[in-house]
């Protein structure tokens, strides 16, 4: 595997500047295509279609990872908000921190997480206690600040004791 870097819920890769990088694998659970209601065209085509709360990949696999997972609980199927930024299940809190254990799984040791969350729906502390690592730095942006972005690093176990 020559890519350093996973993104397992990309979307429609919308934060990458380079939405090609070939240092990336994107992941997502859905490809599908759409026409939002201004006229624009959503693409969601990831490389690989996988799940996070399973990932087809090796422990230590990666240099970085970038956990920017769905964040309603509350819209519409068909609403533009769940086509371009997907929906949780009911069991949110099982299937997040499934997500966070696969993501420190196939994280190097010494390697960062970037944890991306919107706490419209569902405050950044609750998701933060669904892992037992520690963000080392984080920041609030987006309107009215609820958009957060957390950093963490994958300490060795040498490290933690």
């Amino acid at each position: 595997m020559n890519a350093k870097i996973l993104d397992p819920c990309c979307g429609s890769r919308m934060f990458h500047f380079d939405r090609q990088n070939q240092n990336v694998i994107y992941g997502d659970i859905r490809t599908e295509s759409h026409i939002l209601c201004d006229g624009r065209s959503l693409e969601i085509a990831p490389d690989i279609e996988m799940d996070f709360r399973n990932m087809p990949f090796p422990d230590d696999s990666f240099h970085a990872v970038v956990f920017d997972p769905p964040h309603l609980i509350r819209a519409g199927d068909k609403s533009w908000l769940a086509l371009k930024y997907g929906k949780l299940n009911q069991d949110w809190r099982e299937d997040l921190a499934k997500g966070f254990s696969e993501c420190f799984r196939v994280l190097k040791p010494n390697g960062t997480l970037i944890f991306k969350w919107n706490e419209t729906q569902i405050k950044v502390s609750e998701v933060l206690a669904l892992t037992d690592q520690k963000p080392f730095i984080g920041h609030p942006s987006g309107k009215r600040a609820n958009t957060h972005w957390i950093c963490f690093m994958k300490m060795s176990l040498k490290e933690v004791s």
